[in-house]
């Protein structure tokens, strides 16, 4: 039987209740601190705002887990109903509130992997491991996929050319309930290579090696490509939702026919809902088309929770669409943190010499959203620091793994709006796909590929110069 979230006994948990109310005071502070900040005294200088009118006003560890002012008291409310379906943690079934836990899982609930909705680490039960093998020879995606046990279903889309793993599929479960193993043991050992500024100073990059082992301790086979990933921030999702396919897809161009050696391009994957490929916006591959599918294939993949996008094999589902689309509306609704330090002229140095190495080519500072359901994002004017594009890094950050149209060398470019506050909200995380940059000097001088030359603009920048151009990027 299928227990929403969602229920009354759900709805009046006392935590969940405080954080509807820390919600609302941070609500009505934003829309304050909002109208003071727009008042004749500074409408002379109007200022970008990172979220149009979703911005809000924190430089706090709480700065990612705001509603967005705008909202309208109907969507507040869905959005408070959503935090609740996010903040769940599931148990195994049967149980009065969230059963549908596993066999196999890396997480127990949305919020867990997702810390304060920002990045997680490449830690057990955060980190996302993708799976293929590299050379199938006879066998075949559904081939492989039909060798898995029927208690590890995922979300596999027609199209996708990742081969499954046979008895792990297309991610691997590094948890299970009792009495069911884990797909593998995860291993992972750092490397450190050097490096040399062009004035001489040092500097050190380190990279994950990783070891799938089976639960005797003997290593799986050679022959599998592995992505490690961590958990992406959540806030702003749907802003980027909002933005026009037309506008995304104009930005493309993969025959770099102006010459400034940048070649982005659209990821077309499989749309579940529309059954039919449609662009590809979220993930750091660009592999998923929408917030509802994105937040039901990691229910499944990640908890282990079937629902009505990806049911078991019976058609049977452990959450309903009232769940899941409250899931998606909470990420949909989340405000967007304010950029800070806009007449420091350090950061503002930092910011013309971010256009000058040419990093704006795929880190686009504004876009504009079209229609969408919630009013609140419809025709905002947005500054996230992305094209939502594919982009060739080259072979230092490649994963060697093929994820629909996106090469093993390609990844969509993150945004960088609030980047300047990752660790502010948890501490010691780190940067790109796999968390391996602890600094943001470090993400920059991994770019290679298309971003080669910008990277090694930076490389040679002067001290001071290297200095402001942080300290924009800490600015957002």
């Amino acid at each position: 039987m299928i227990h929403s979230i969602l229920s009354p006994r759900y709805r009046g948990h006392k935590p969940a209740y405080r954080r509807l109310t820390l919600g609302l005071i941070a609500l009505i502070a934003g829309i304050a601190l909002a109208a003071l900040l727009r008042s004749p005294a500074s409408a002379q200088t109007p200022r970008p705002q990172a979220g149009g009118d979703t911005t809000i006003y924190s430089r706090t560890s709480r700065a990612f887990e705001q509603p967005a002012p705008n909202l309208d008291a109907s969507w507040a409310e869905r959005h408070a109903a959503g935090d609740l379906a996010f903040e769940a943690a599931f148990v195994t079934a049967p149980a009065r509130v969230n059963p549908g836990l596993g066999p196999l899982f890396n997480g127990t609930g949305c919020a867990g992997c997702h810390i304060k909705n920002g990045r997680g680490l490449l830690e057990k039960g955060q980190r996302v491991l993708r799976v293929s093998q590299l050379q199938p020879s006879h066998s075949t995606a559904s081939d492989a996929a039909a060798t898995l046990e029927p208690y590890a279903p995922e979300a596999e889309s027609p199209g996708g050319n990742a081969v499954s793993v046979p008895g792990i599929g297309t991610q691997l479960q590094e948890q299970g309930v009792y009495g069911h193993a884990p797909e593998a043991v995860v291993q992972i050992t750092w490397t450190e290579q050097s490096g040399t500024y062009e004035d001489g100073t040092t500097y050190s990059l380190r990279s994950p090696q990783i070891q799938l082992l089976r639960l005797d301790g003997a290593p799986l086979a050679e022959d599998i490509a592995i992505s490690s990933r961590i958990p992406q921030p959540v806030f702003g999702a749907g802003l980027l939702e909002a933005v026009p396919e037309a506008d995304v897809v104009q930005r493309a161009d993969p025959s770099d026919r102006d010459g400034d050696g940048v070649s982005g391009r659209p990821n077309r994957v499989w749309n579940v809902v529309e059954q039919r490929p449609t662009l590809g916006r979220f993930g750091w591959k660009a592999n998923t088309p929408t917030l509802l599918q994105q937040s039901a294939a990691a229910y499944v993949n990640d908890m282990g929770v079937t629902n009505p996008l990806f049911p078991d094999a019976d058609g049977q589902m452990d959450i309903d669409m009232d769940t899941l689309e409250a899931a998606e509306t909470y990420v949909q609704t989340i405000a967007v943190p304010a950029r800070t330090l806009m007449d420091d002229p350090q950061a503002q140095r930092g910011e013309r010499l971010f256009s000058t190495a040419n990093c704006t080519a795929c880190h686009v500072a504004e876009l504009r959203t079209g229609a969408h359901k919630i009013p609140a994002l419809a025709n905002q004017t947005i500054h996230p620091y992305t094209d939502l594009l594919l982009h060739d890094l080259g072979p230092g950050l490649a994963d060697g793994r093929p994820d629909f149209e996106a090469t093993g060398q390609e990844w969509r470019t993150p945004p960088l709006w609030g980047v300047g506050l990752t660790q502010t909200v948890l501490p010691f995380s780190g940067f790109l796909h796999d968390g391996r940059a602890r600094t943001l000097e470090e993400a920059i001088l991994w770019h290679g590929g298309e971003a080669e030359l910008a990277k090694e603009t930076f490389r040679a920048m002067a001290t001071d110069d290297r200095a402001a151009l942080i300290r924009f990027l800490r600015s957002l």
